[in-house]
């Protein structure tokens, strides 16, 4: 009889530390998953937060491209979304007929800080030959597309 309650104790005090190192394994694998979904929501709270809308009237397109000199693109953005946006030429992206530009310079036009409902300048120094052109500017994976047509 002392022998089979030693070797239920036995295997009592196995299946325990069995059950500790699991739980220990799974305790460690939900702090990880916890710990990146909570990054990850942070990102997308941001990019759900932030929409953009181009402003600027693709008929006028004095208005837009300046042939003088090196020639000169001009865009107009408003912050249409419910977050403040940095108006730094790092945090936007700006393509021209498919092409990223480097050469750009922003300004908030009606403000100091690109604020929900304030408008920022774009300017990208660019030549662009006669016919038809578009611009996207992509701000926390928020595109906008203006097309136009040089004459």
């Amino acid at each position: 009889m002392a022998s089979v309650s030693s070797s239920h104790l036995i295997l009592f005090i196995a299946s325990l530390l069995i059950a500790a190192s699991v739980a220990g394994t799974f305790t460690q694998g939900v702090q990880r998953l916890s710990s990146a979904l909570g990054d990850r929501s942070l990102d997308v709270a941001k990019d759900v937060r932030t929409d953009i809308e181009i402003i600027s009237d693709p008929g006028s397109v004095d208005a837009i491209y300046d042939d003088s000199g090196e020639g000169s693109l001009t865009v107009l953005v408003k912050n249409t979304g419910s977050l403040n946006l940095d108006a730094d030429s790092g945090q936007i992206d700006v393509l021209v007929d498919g092409r990223l530009q480097t050469d750009v310079t922003v300004e908030v036009a009606d403000g100091d800080t690109w604020m929900v409902g304030n408008v920022a300048r774009l300017t990208i120094t660019k030549s662009l030959e006669p016919g038809d052109h578009r611009v996207t500017v992509i701000v926390n994976g928020d595109e906008e597309t203006l097309r136009f047509r040089i004459q």
